[in-house]
């Protein structure tokens, strides 16, 4: 039976005007859900707008869309966005985890949207469904550290979950309408990244900046060198774990280089649903806030006769072990994900700066799962605590 979490009664969204908080807006998803929103207008009036670091394209999608609150990383930040903002606007300005928290609980909004990277946004997400809000998912890292409490406050309150990720929405659309129960499978697709062909000798002297080019999709530095090693496709799997309800045996992966079918549901009967479009984030973005109606966005349509070949194959465990890991970890339990988040962004952070290499990710991936025991995950508390223990123990390896 497909997860609650992914329920097709969405409430408080029938209103023709839509209320909505935006967590991570200067991000790549958030800046695409604005564009989204300025093609339709009329649709949406949004409550809140949060950022981490970058101030002045805060400052500026606030000045345009003057929402009555916004969120920033810390009050020295939050004094210089006040100085950027237009002389007649003075909106509430909440800074950090608990401002972070209580924009997405504001009663003002029906709507929230997730869009903040890595485990900063567990806590927003996870206050959005006790909150009963409608939440428009884009950080997989919720799901991945706290699936099982998600899900509880959902059943608990009536939120919902609806799924930006391209992979996980074209799950979603393909199986509406169709019964759960004749779902034998589903395939995420992942396009490679930009060292789909390369073997682990090349990989051993990859830059960052060959590592931040990706060939098909435009997106932050983080999910880029994600889907260089093709951990994001890993954590997807988790993601797609907890949104469907089903065992790692009924989740596979199909590296698709060309990025046309975004996901693919497998019948018992033999059939596949795909869904098939643009590699554009706005897509996906624009059928979650609109759904179940469907959103203008003005975007080039798929031209099928224009594309020459469309062609699957099996990803290269061996080259890309950390979706190997990310599998290891589903199947040990519910701490291990956490572990395996908290090494691998530590892990990313210190290749972008230099400190590591291309391939140290994964074997420091592989070395904090290997050395990790069962913890107690209950509560919000526990994953926090875990997930710090396991950063400040990776970042011990990487100094000495």
């Amino acid at each position: 039976m497909i997860s609650y979490i992914s329920s097709l009664d969405i409430p408080q969204t029938h209103s023709r005007v839509r209320s909505l908080v935006i967590l991570g807006s200067t991000g790549s998803i958030g800046t695409s859900a604005l564009e989204v929103i300025r093609k339709n207008p009329d649709r949406f009036g949004i409550m809140g707008l949060s950022g981490a670091r970058n101030v002045k394209l805060l400052a500026a999608q606030a000045n345009e869309f003057r929402p009555p609150v916004l969120g920033i990383l810390d009050s020295y930040l939050a004094k210089q966005l006040k100085s950027l903002l237009d002389e007649d606007y003075n909106p509430k300005i909440l800074s950090g985890v608990q401002g972070y928290i209580q924009m997405a609980e504001m009663e003002e909004a029906g709507m929230v949207l997730s869009a903040m990277v890595g485990a900063a946004g567990l806590a927003p997400t996870l206050a959005a469904a006790w909150s009963g809000k409608v939440i428009l998912l884009a950080n997989k890292e919720s799901l991945v550290l706290g699936g099982h409490l998600i899900r509880k406050a959902c059943k608990e309150t009536g939120s919902v979950i609806l799924p930006v990720d391209s992979e996980h929405n074209a799950v979603f659309q393909a199986l509406q309408g169709h019964n759960f129960l004749e779902v034998e499978s589903i395939i995420i697709t992942a396009s490679g990244g930009p060292f789909r062909e390369k073997d682990t000798v090349f990989m051993q002297n990859v830059t960052p900046d060959q590592a931040l080019a990706h060939p098909n999709w435009s997106m932050g530095a983080k999910i880029s060198i994600d889907s260089a090693t093709m951990m994001n496709k890993g954590l997807e799997i988790i993601e797609a774990h907890h949104l469907f309800g089903l065992s790692t045996e009924k989740i596979k992966v199909l590296v698709h280089p060309q990025s046309i079918v975004h996901s693919l549901v497998n019948f018992s009967d033999g059939s596949l649903l795909a869904h098939m479009g643009i590699p554009d984030m706005q897509i996906p973005i624009a059928h979650c806030l609109g759904y179940p109606e469907r959103l203008t966005v003005n975007l080039a349509p798929l031209n099928l006769a224009s594309v020459e070949n469309l062609s699957f194959y099996d990803p290269d465990m061996q080259a890309f072990p950390c979706l190997e890991l990310a599998l290891t970890a589903l199947d040990r339990g519910p701490s291990h994900p956490v572990v395996l988040n908290a090494a691998n962004e530590i892990c990313v952070e210190k290749f972008l700066a230099g400190r590591i290499g291309f391939m140290d990710i994964s074997a420091l991936n592989a070395k904090a799962l290997d050395e990790h025991q069962f913890f107690e995950m209950n509560c919000l508390e526990d994953i926090l605590k875990l997930d710090s223990i396991t950063r400040n123990k990776v970042q011990n390896w990487i100094r000495t």
